[in-house]
């Protein structure tokens, strides 16, 4: 089980409100946050961040969401590294399922409570590997 100091998100989304917001509130419990505003951006700083989590929007302005999880699936180092999808507007059963078979650990629909995004990420950080 990784301890909460230990803990590192990377957070995908090309709204900076929606990154400002999380990293402040992730950042209240002592989580370290990093942004990334596109899936060029994601994928590059993957090696330098470290992720622990990563949180993916679906929609972002130079690759799809999803298609950036299969390739973060794709490359062993990361494999083990859970990603969960975030959506506004892929919101129906067929887009979670393809997240999902992506390689996506979950798939929630904004808005979402931050404190329903914690007890996601606590699930899958607490589960054994």
């Amino acid at each position: 089980m990784e301890t909460l100091t230990k803990t590192k998100i990377l957070v995908v989304d090309d709204d900076d409100n929606f990154r400002e917001t999380l990293t402040d509130a992730m950042e209240l419990k002592d989580v370290s946050v990093m942004g990334a505003d596109s899936a060029e951006a994601a994928f590059s700083s993957l090696s330098s961040s470290g992720p622990s989590v990563i949180l993916l929007d679906v929609q972002l302005p130079d690759s799809n969401g999803v298609e950036l999880c299969r390739r973060i699936r794709s490359d062993k180092r990361y494999r083990k590294v859970p990603i969960v999808l975030l959506s506004g507007k892929f919101t129906e059963p067929a887009d979670r399922a393809e997240g999902l078979l992506a390689g996506a650990d979950a798939y929630l629909s904004k808005p979402i409570g931050l404190d329903s995004l914690w007890d996601e990420i606590r699930y899958l950080l607490d589960r054994p590997s």
